[in-house]
């Protein structure tokens, strides 16, 4: 499946934006789909995940009640609903995709290593 993220921009402390990931390719639906984050001189990290089905979701505790993640299967999409947005939030934000279903162990470091499909990213820039 190829991904292609967008929905990004700049933004002020306290403002929402919504990331979108547009999906491409078959079986769509048999995938469980995460965003993950690169800031500025650091390491990529776990955002969000959501399972093939939308009935679980996992998140980060760094944004856990600001961030919400959802999919429109009929629309081969998944969003990111980003609110209360800080400056810590700048990054660039990925989606991934994976045909596992362990995505229970999105609080590990190696749960990236789970997604064989990533768009480019789609930039996020949060001033105070």
């Amino acid at each position: 499946v190829q991904l292609v993220e967008s929905g990004g921009g700049l933004a002020q402390a306290g403002d929402s934006l919504r990331l979108s990931c547009l999906a491409s390719g078959p079986a769509f639906t048999d995938y469980a789909v995460a965003w993950f984050r690169l800031p500025p001189g650091q390491e990529r990290e776990f955002v969000a995940v959501i399972s093939w089905d939308g009935r679980r979701t996992y998140y980060a505790g760094s944004i856990e009640g600001r961030f919400t993640i959802s999919r429109d299967d009929a629309k081969n999409s998944v969003y990111l609903q980003m609110n209360s947005l800080k400056p810590e939030d700048t990054a660039v934000y990925y989606c991934a995709a994976t045909l596992s279903q362990n995505i229970n162990t999105y609080y590990t470091k190696t749960f990236n290593l789970l997604f064989d499909s990533w768009g480019l990213g789609t930039q996020v820039t949060v001033s105070s």
